[in-house]
């Protein structure tokens, strides 16, 4: 299954709250609300719980964006980017306590609003991928969590053709090496993983994948047949090195 990003926008201005909602669809997220309150965004999450927050600093009502935020983060882990207009440094500093995950001025452009989305995301994936190594990658709980996360324990989330998909690692078939880059082959599709064959599989789970060439990592789960050199899952003969082929066997009995 695929899902995009959640993201909720708290903006009391409607015409840039709608501009920021139409280009983070086009950017295929999912936009979860359009909130003028603070107040009403503190309901919101009670109900459906974003991967992001789009808040603007200057909200009207009980709370401005900064108190908002800070009562946010007393119950939820939820990232949460600032939309500021000419901000003054008493505002930006009390800002900078809450620790967001970045910044956008207004008026924006769609490319620094599509960057600061894309490194929220990557940024959350590193510090899941600790905390997930701080818990021990076996742990079941560790594989919940925000699925906005680059690499979790049964989840990877991609950037296609501007959008960030999920695939459910239990669906994955194989991934390939293409230069500095990965391409994963998942029940029919293909996706472009930025990230080396070396890094991909210090992350995947252990358990359910095995590097058995310098080119290709396996989804045990996946093969339908192994042969002397190679092994075949959906039809495609991947090349399997001598030295990998005594621990696939063994490996194939433990799962």
């Amino acid at each position: 299954m695929e899902r995009a990003v959640k993201i909720l926008i708290v903006e009391d201005e409607m015409v840039i709250a709608a501009n920021i909602s139409l280009q983070l669809s086009e950017l295929g997220y999912e936009v979860t609300g359009i909130l003028p309150r603070g107040e009403e965004a503190l309901s919101q999450i009670k109900i459906e719980n974003p991967d992001i927050i789009l808040l603007d600093i200057r909200l009207k009502g009980e709370l401005d964006g900064i108190e908002t935020a800070r009562v946010i983060q007393q119950h939820y882990k939820i990232p949460i980017i600032y939309l500021t207009g000419n901000a003054d440094e008493a505002h930006f500093n009390r800002a900078k306590e809450t620790h967001p995950y970045a910044f956008i001025s207004k008026p924006f452009k769609r490319l620094d609003l599509q960057r600061a989305i894309e490194l929220t995301v990557e940024r959350i994936a590193v510090e899941k991928s600790s905390n997930n190594e701080e818990n021990g990658n076996g742990d079941e709980a560790s594989t919940k969590g925000n699925a906005t996360d680059i690499i979790l324990n049964d989840r990877i989330f991609v950037r296609h053709n501007e959008k960030m998909l999920k695939i459910d690692i239990k669906d994955i078939y194989y991934i390939e090496a293409d230069r500095n880059y990965c391409r994963i082959f998942s029940q029919g599709r293909e996706y472009l993983l930025v990230m080396t064959l070396k890094d991909i599989d210090e992350k995947l789970p252990q358990k359910h994948f095995l590097r058995i060439h310098r080119s290709y990592i396996i989804n045990l789960s996946q093969i339908d047949e192994v042969a002397g050199t190679h092994v075949v899952i959906s039809k495609k003969a991947i090349p399997m090195s001598k030295a990998m082929r005594t621990e696939l066997l063994k490996r194939l009995q433990t799962i």
